[in-house]
């Protein structure tokens, strides 16, 4: 197995001719069981395969080695857009000659097993030469590939994955300043053509025929169509078919979503919050079930059941915060000897493996009883939400991690949200005597949180031993935690406006004193929250204006990171971050009409 030096003490750069961007400027392919970000000058600067929380093969984004990339020869301006509701990509590029764009997919479905690229080269409306350069290298750049080539067609292995190239049959090894382990190659287009590329990877043998790209496209094609629902009752149908599309690709064969595409990419320069979230977080599979319960019973709505359903019932009161797409445990947290992103460092890896987050249970209860209102609870996912109450039960009085996995405490939100689980599952119609105890241990946790977790100002304060403001304060009275007349709700909004607000942007809380935004970009899941906030208290002319100002915290793919940095206007974090789009799609479906339209009778 041949591999290269570790790159950090390569004395040349290998990415220079394919520097990092800034995270507007990437756009995001996805199967189901893996993802990719392709940057403006046509590369792939990311990609784990065979899954998502496997090493990534192309990693310039981090400063790794591997990169494939599709980019025009000579001056050129960048631009792009997505198929309709799919997430076929298409870059598109003015050169001094003309118009050449290059469409980009992940064959869709996603096969678990294996991984195919597609892409097709079209010269528009001029003569065009494009450059290609595939470096597949595993291992986060430390495994080459040693290429052969029978009959137009490359083979080749880096690490333990089998790699085959159709459509590069002009190509060399090595070139243009790469080295031997790089196919290199320049295509001349006529106006009006266009050419395809297949990439295929696999641990296992790839079949003895290749690819055939039009089938393929089709396939592609055809399934994005009839996975993305139409929305015509809608504050944003575009942009909420956007979303669905970009929950439905982080969404594995197995019901799985994990939380980000990404790892390491910094919140804040130098501040050391670098996250690994290519994994499937409880809490954020439940925020996108609830949020597309608002159209009715969905696929994503039973995927999500099933995976949180099926976790609850294998692990019961030791249920983890996160796990792999394949229900397994995340590894320890560690780093890898690589420069990473400007301004961060690179972690593989999750210390939430060994936390207790008492709201995931809440949340559970949250994604249940919406699936039951649509219909949608089986067995399995009854005997999961008893489970859950049963835990609520055991648990609710211990210190824990919370939403924002911080120190061990008892976090107001936390238990406000149990509350509102354990009233939401009792409204569905919860078999035998259950009803009466859930709604008992509902009053108890409530009347508990009550007497120790309300500010002197009249407010909710994040613990009893914290008296500090925080945004994830707002959701209880969304779900029904507590009332939306409640005078601690009325005043938790008014401190957070006045507070934590910034131009219609909210951050999660205070790290220290000084300017908002100084410690950390606002959070946009908090910022479509409150515009959710707003439209329950009848506010809606101030819910659209937060609505879309969080909606504009995007570059031109339309993908949102986790936070936003409102004096740069740049995304910070992980990309493409699944709970921010999940709540996007559930505000532009519940702003489209009055609050009471979308509750469920009690």
């Amino acid at each position: 197995m041949a591999t290269t030096p570790d790159p950090i003490t390569t004395s040349d750069d290998p990415n220079a001719e394919f520097p990092p961007h800034v995270l507007r400027e990437y756009a995001f392919l996805a199967d189901g069981e893996r993802g990719a970000l392709v940057g403006p000058r046509g590369d792939f600067a990311w990609m784990c395969a065979p899954r998502w929380d496997s090493d990534a093969v192309f990693s310039a984004l981090i400063a790794g080695r591997g990169n494939y990339a599709v980019t025009p020869v000579g001056r050129q301006v960048w631009g792009g857009y997505y198929e309709g509701p799919t997430l076929i990509w298409r870059s598109r590029w003015i050169t001094e000659a003309g118009v050449v764009e290059c469409r980009e997919a992940l064959a869709f479905p996603g096969d678990p097993e294996k991984v195919v690229v597609l892409r097709q080269i079209v010269a528009v409306d001029h003569d065009a030469k494009v450059r290609i350069v595939l470096d597949p290298r595993s291992g986060f750049g430390r495994h080459v590939t040693s290429w052969s080539c029978d009959d137009g067609i490359w083979s080749g292995r880096t690490g333990k994955l089998r790699v085959r190239w159709s459509g590069g049959d002009q190509a060399t090894p090595g070139g243009l300043g790469h080295d031997k382990h790089t196919l290199v190659a320049e295509l001349a287009l006529r106006a009006g053509e266009h050419h395809d590329l297949v990439l295929e990877m696999s641990e296992k043998p790839l079949p003895d025929k290749p690819v055939d790209a039009d089938e393929a496209w089709s396939a592609t094609k055809h399934a994005w169509e009839n996975a993305v629902p139409e929305l015509p009752n809608n504050m944003a149908p575009s942009d909420a078919r956007r979303s669905y599309a970009i929950l439905r690709g982080m969404t594995s064969k197995g019901g799985g979503m994990v939380a980000a595409a990404t790892m390491s990419l910094p919140e804040r320069a130098g501040a050391g919050r670098n996250y690994d979230y290519r994994y499937v977080w409880i809490r954020d599979q439940c925020f996108a079930g609830q949020a597309v319960a608002t159209i009715g019973a969905d696929p994503l709505l039973d995927d999500a059941v099933q995976f949180v359903a099926q976790r609850l019932l294998a692990d019961g009161r030791n249920l983890k915060p996160a796990y792999t797409t394949l229900g397994g445990d995340i590894p320890d947290q560690h780093e890898i000897h690589l420069p990473g992103y400007p301004g961060g460092f690179n972690v593989v890896g999750n210390q939430v493996n060994k936390q207790f987050q008492l709201d995931t249970l809440g949340e559970s209860l949250l994604l249940f009883a919406a699936a039951g209102r649509c219909d949608h609870l089986d067995a399995d996912g009854w005997r999961a939400a008893e489970t859950a109450a049963d835990v609520i039960a055991q648990r609710w009085t211990e210190p824990e991690a919370g939403i924002w996995e911080l120190d061990p405490r008892n976090w107001t939100e936390s238990r406000l949200i149990c509350v509102a689980g354990l009233r939401a599952i009792a409204s569905c119609g919860a078999p035998g005597p259950r009803t009466r105890d859930w709604l008992a241990l509902a009053d108890k946790i409530l009347a508990e949180t009550s007497a120790t977790s309300t500010h002197k100002s009249g407010r909710w304060q994040r613990a009893p031993d914290d008296d500090e403001l925080d945004a994830a304060l707002l959701l209880p009275a969304i779900r029904g935690g507590v009332t939306a007349d409640d005078p601690r709700t009325l005043a938790t909004i008014e401190a957070l406006i006045d507070e934590l607000a910034s131009d219609y942007y909210l951050y999660r809380f205070r790290h220290r004193a000084g300017m908002l935004g100084e410690a950390e970009g606002a959070f946009l899941l908090c910022g479509f929250t409150m515009a959710l906030a707003m439209q329950q208290q009848g506010r809606e002319l101030e819910a659209a204006r937060w609505f879309e100002r969080n909606r504009a915290a995007c570059g031109p793919p339309g993908l949102f990171a986790e936070e936003y940095d409102v004096g740069q206007r740049q995304l910070r974090g992980n990309l493409p971050q699944a709970f921010v789009h999940a709540l996007m799609f559930e505000c532009a479906a519940r702003l489209s009409s009055t609050w009471r339209d979308h509750q469920p009778p009690q």
